[in-house]
């Protein structure tokens, strides 16, 4: 088969080392980076952390508004596949770059297999939720990761294509957890289990002073040292709402994935509004503090392991500070071998 995948943001980078690796064992792969994360600190150390192979072609496309990032995603991705003629396209996740190749590939009737398909917070004012509802509309191979994605895609009609594979995130960090280096604590100079592990990102937090700040408020309550990776939109977020973080809340520019799981395998919690953090606190055995008001990880919550704060300060401090959980953690998501699924799924098919 010949394969175009389409990545263009750091999860996708990650996810798209656990298939690549196996897709390219039997298949060509053609990977296309849009360009939507091009800073080297959130896009270059992945490819080469991960020994995933490097793009064949890069889009350049950069920041923009919605509207302008995707539209011109689409007109590029489209050149790409008419370029190309896959037998399929390969799309991640929920970001601009994969509803532009979702769409472009279905314009010029290429099939669309979504990795991470049928994930809801029933939230429309996300961004990510309108690309992931659209995209699952227009693929043809639906790779669920959760019971509960397939059950979300049923409610909505779509039963034909719908795979159930696991979550290629667990192929990953099974891998990485080996990798680690804890060289990354003695830079910061902290000790294992004594810290706070924050990473904000999501524009509904980002772009939103009042949520924002409440956020840094919660953060600067905290009785313990915060190591707070920032994403370079929140950079500019927090320069623009004037916060100064006091002396235990330490900002770092961000971190590869060997480090990230380092820092997350070490911490005391986990303070994120990252899905992949996440599931990564909960595979991790790292209790989760999740900066929203609605998850698409819904067993995390249930079984004890993530709490839902939104934004105020005194739950964020309170779910932070709460006894290690005693509940069961079961095996959610797979077993760490969904690439081989997803691969098999698409040589069915």
């Amino acid at each position: 088969m010949h394969i175009v995948t389409i990545v263009g943001a750091r999860p996708q980078f990650i996810k798209a080392a656990a298939i690549s690796r196996v897709l390219r064992q039997r298949h060509r792969e053609v990977l296309v980076h849009t360009g939507q994360h091009y800073d080297v600190r959130m896009s270059a150390v992945f490819f080469q952390e991960l020994n995933i192979p490097l793009p064949d072609i890069n889009l350049e496309v950069g920041s923009a508004s919605h509207g302008a990032q995707t539209g011109t995603m689409l007109a590029k991705i489209e050149a790409v596949l008419l370029d190309e003629r896959p037998d399929w396209v390969l799309v991640y996740g929920d970001t601009n770059s994969t509803l532009a190749g979702a769409l472009a590939a279905a314009k010029l009737h290429i099939p669309v297999a979504h990795v991470e398909a049928g994930l809801r917070s029933f939230n429309r004012a996300m961004p990510e939720e309108i690309n992931r509802v659209l995209t699952d509309h227009v693929s043809n191979l639906l790779l669920c990761p959760s019971q509960t994605a397939v059950d979300n895609l049923a409610r909505e009609g779509i039963t034909q294509g719908v795979i159930l594979v696991g979550d290629v995130m667990a192929d990953v960090l099974r891998l990485a957890v080996d990798r680690a280096d804890p060289e990354i604590l003695r830079r910061l100079q902290v000790e294992p289990s004594s810290y706070a592990l924050a990473t904000v990102h999501r524009a509904e937090n980002t772009d939103n002073s009042a949520r924002l700040l409440d956020i840094l408020t919660g953060l600067s309550a905290l009785r313990m040292q915060v190591i707070f990776p920032v994403h370079p939109r929140t950079s500019r977020a927090i320069t623009t709402v004037g916060w100064k973080p006091p002396d235990h809340v330490k900002l770092i520019e961000p971190v590869g994935y060997l480090d990230m799981v380092t820092l997350m395998r070490n911490a005391r919690v986990i303070l994120t509004d990252s899905g992949g953090v996440q599931k990564e606190a909960y595979w991790l055995g790292i209790p989760c503090v999740t900066l929203r008001d609605e998850t698409e990880w819904i067993e995390t919550v249930t079984f004890g392991w993530n709490v839902l704060v939104g934004t105020e300060p005194g739950r964020i401090v309170a779910a932070a500070n709460r006894p290690l959980p005693t509940t069961p953690r079961p095996t959610l998501y797979g077993d760490g071998f969904a690439a081989e699924r997803c691969v098999a799924a698409l040589e069915r098919s």
